[in-house]
C-alpha cells in the first residue's frame, strides 16, 4: 500500500511540472506570434477590415513601445518560468545531468514551437492573426502597464545616456515608409518605373517649392501695356500661351494678366458695337480687360500652391522672392507635370530632350532640371544645392565654367559643351565607372 502511494506521488511530481511547462510554451508561442503579427500587420489593410479586432489592433499599433514592452515582458516570463521548471524536473529525474538535458530540450522546444512556428504563421497571416489576438494582448498590456512603464523609463534613460533619440514618433515617418515601400517594390519589378516616378513625385509635393518648377522670368513672354492695340492683338494670337503678363514701364512692374479669350471677346464686342469695324481697334485699352496679377512667394511648397490654385479657381501665378522681385511664373500644369511628366498640346513649342550616346553619356540643355534628368535616366544626381544641371555645375565649380571644362563629382563626369555668354547652354553627362 505504501509503494502505491509513493508511485502516485512520483507520477504527480513528474506530470504536473510537465503540464505546466507545456502550458507555458503555449503562452510563449502566443506572445511570439502576437508580436510578429501586430508588428508586421499593415495599417492600411487593418483599416480596411471590418470588426472590433482590427480596430483594437490599430489602437495597439499607435503606441508600439508600450505594445512591444508588454508582449516581451509576458513572453520572457513564460520562457524563464518554463525553463526553471524544466531544469528542476530534469534534475529530479537525471541528477547532475539534468541541467544539460533541460537546456537542450527546452532550447529545441522553445525555438521550434514557441518562436519559429508561431512567427512563421504570423508572417503569412499578419492582419488576420493581429485581429484575433488584439483583445487578449490589449488586456495583458493593460495589466502589465505599471511594469512596462518602469521598464520603458529605464530603457529611455539608458538610451539617452548614449545620445540615442527615444521619441517613437521620430522613428515612424509615414511619408518615408510609403516612399521606401514604393522604391522596394519597383526594384523587385512589381511596380513599373513610370508608376514609381508618379507615386514618388506626388509624395514629394510637400518637399518641393514653386521655385524649383517655375518658368524663369527670362523665359516669360510679356506684353507692354503701352503697345498699340493692333500689336497686342497680333502678339496674343501668335503666342502659344492663353495667359500673358502685362507690364507697365518696365518688365518688373507687372500690372495685370491678360487672357486670350477675354481679349478676343473685348475686341469682338468693340467691332460689333461700332460702325467703323477694325478701324475702331485703336480705341481699345488693354487695361480694361486684364486680370489682377496673383503673386506667390518662391518658398511656397508645391502641395500648398496646388491647393491654392484649386481654392482660387485659377492656375496661373507670378513668383516673387522675399524682396518682392519677380522671379518667374508657375501654373497648375507645371505642378501636374511634376507628377505625370510633360503635358503637351498642339500649341506647345517643342523643346529638345535628351540626346543619348553609346558610351552611356547624355547631352542636355543646361536649363534642364536635375529632377527631370534623374527621372529620364534613373540616375541620382543631388538636387539639394541647385535646381538645374547648369546650376549644379556652377555650384560645384564656384565660378562660371568655360567651354570644354570637365568636372567630376557625385559619381558623374560633366563636360561643358556649349556656353552662351554667362549661360551654360549644353552639357554632356556620363556616370563614372
Amino acid at each position: 500500500m505504501q509503494e502505491v502511494t509513493d508511485l502516485s506521488i512520483t507520477d504527480t511530481a513528474i506530470w504536473l511540472p510537465a503540464l505546466a511547462i507545456l502550458l507555458l510554451l503555449v503562452f510563449s508561442a502566443f506572445f511570439s506570434g502576437s508580436e510578429t503579427a501586430l508588428t508586421a500587420a499593415n495599417r492600411a489593410k487593418l483599416h480596411g477590415m471590418d470588426g472590433e479586432g482590427s480596430n483594437r489592433a490599430l489602437q495597439l499599433k499607435e503606441d508600439p513601445e508600450r505594445l512591444i514592452g508588454g508582449i516581451l515582458l509576458g513572453n520572457n516570463l513564460a520562457n524563464i518560468l518554463a525553463t526553471s521548471l524544466a531544469t528542476a524536473l530534469f534534475t529530479t529525474l537525471l541528477g547532475d545531468n539534468g541541467v544539460a538535458a533541460a537546456t537542450l530540450v527546452m532550447t529545441g522546444l522553445v525555438l521550434i514551437f514557441a518562436e519559429v512556428l508561431p512567427k512563421t504563421y504570423a508572417i503569412i497571416n499578419p492582419e488576420r492573426m493581429a485581429a484575433v489576438v488584439a483583445l487578449p494582448i490589449a488586456m495583458i498590456v493593460k495589466v502589465l502597464a505599471p511594469v512596462v512603464y518602469f521598464v520603458r523609463f529605464i530603457v529611455r534613460v539608458t538610451l539617452r545616456m548614449f545620445g540615442v533619440p527615444t521619441d517613437p514618433e521620430a522613428l515612424i515617418m509615414a511619408h518615408e515608409e510609403i516612399a521606401e515601400a514604393i522604391t522596394l517594390h519597383a526594384s523587385e519589378g512589381s511596380v513599373e518605373k513610370d508608376d514609381r516616378d508618379r507615386l514618388l513625385a506626388a509624395l514629394d509635393l510637400k518637399l518641393r517649392t514653386v521655385e524649383e518648377v517655375m518658368i524663369h522670368r527670362r523665359n516669360i513672354e510679356m506684353l507692354d501695356a503701352d503697345m498699340p492695340p493692333e500689336e497686342i492683338l497680333t502678339t496674343c494670337l501668335r503666342s502659344p500661351h492663353t495667359r500673358i503678363p502685362v507690364f507697365k514701364d518696365e518688365p518688373e512692374n507687372i500690372v495685370g494678366v491678360i487672357h486670350a479669350k477675354d481679349l478676343l471677346r473685348a475686341v469682338d464686342k468693340l467691332i460689333r458695337g461700332t460702325t467703323g469695324g477694325l478701324s475702331e481697334l485703336s480705341t481699345f485699352n488693354v487695361m480694361d480687360v486684364v486680370m489682377e496679377p496673383w503673386f506667390v512667394p518662391d518658398a511656397t511648397t508645391l502641395d500648398d500652391q496646388m491647393r491654392a490654385f484649386l481654392h482660387r479657381h485659377s492656375h496661373f501665378a507670378l513668383v516673387v522672392d522675399e524682396y518682392g522681385a519677380l522671379q518667374g511664373l508657375v501654373t497648375l500644369e507645371d505642378i501636374l507635370e511634376e507628377i505625370v511628366g510633360d503635358i503637351t498640346d498642339e500649341t506647345d513649342v517643342e523643346v529638345e530632350g535628351i540626346e543619348r550616346f553609346a558610351d552611356g553619356s547624355v547631352l542636355v540643355e543646361g536649363t534642364m532640371t536635375i529632377r527631370d534628368l534623374n527621372r529620364a535616366t534613373d540616375w541620382s544626381l543631388a538636387d539639394d544645392e541647385a535646381n538645374t544641371i547648369a546650376g549644379l555645375v556652377i555650384h560645384e565649380a564656384q565660378t562660371i565654367p568655360t567651354t570644354g571644362q570637365v568636372f567630376s563629382f557625385d559619381g558623374f563626369r560633366i563636360e561643358v559643351v556649349e556656353r552662351e555668354r554667362n549661360r551654360l547652354h549644353k552639357l554632356r553627362i556620363r556616370p563614372l565607372e
